[in-house]
C-alpha cells in the first residue's frame, strides 16, 4: 500500500486556461511546480510559445514573390523570436510561479540540486588521493 498520493492533474478546461495564462487552483500547485521546473519544462515552454507563431509564419509563405524573399521574411521573424524566447525563459517561468502564488526560488533549487549532483559526480570520478 502506497502512502503517497499521486499528483492531481488539471482537467482539459483548466489546462486550456493555464495555457492562456490563468492561474490554477491551489490544489494543483504541485502540478504547476512540476510543469515549470520538471523534466521537459524548457521544451514545453518553447512549444507553447512557438505554436501561436506558426500560423503567422505560414501565411508569410503565401505572399507572392520569389521563394528566397518568402523564406527571408520567415527567418527575419523566427530567428529573433527564438533568440528572445531563450533569453527570457527564466523570467517567464518565474512569472508563471509568482502568478500562482509560489516561490520563484523553485527554479533555482532545481538548478542548484542539478549542479550539486554534477559536482559530486565530478569529485567521485576525478578525486585524486595523495
Amino acid at each position: 500500500m502506497q502512502s503517497s498520493t499521486p499528483t492531481r492533474t488539471p482537467t482539459a478546461r483548466q489546462r486550456f486556461a493555464y495555457l492562456a495564462g490563468r492561474p490554477l487552483p491551489p490544489d494543483l500547485h504541485e502540478w504547476v511546480i512540476a510543469d515549470v521546473t520538471g523534466p521537459g519544462a524548457t521544451r514545453r515552454y518553447a512549444v507553447r510559445c512557438l505554436i501561436p507563431l506558426a500560423p503567422i509564419l505560414a501565411t508569410l509563405l503565401f505572399i507572392p514573390g520569389p521563394w528566397l524573399i518568402r523564406i527571408s521574411m520567415v527567418l527575419l521573424l523566427f530567428l529573433p523570436f527564438v533568440y528572445f524566447l531563450i533569453a527570457l525563459k527564466n523570467i517567464y517561468l518565474r512569472h508563471r510561479l509568482v502568478s500562482h502564488g509560489l516561490d520563484p526560488k523553485f527554479l533555482d533549487k532545481r538548478k542548484q540540486s542539478r549542479l550539486d549532483k554534477e559536482r559530486g559526480d565530478y569529485e567521485t570520478r576525478y578525486r585524486h588521493t595523495r
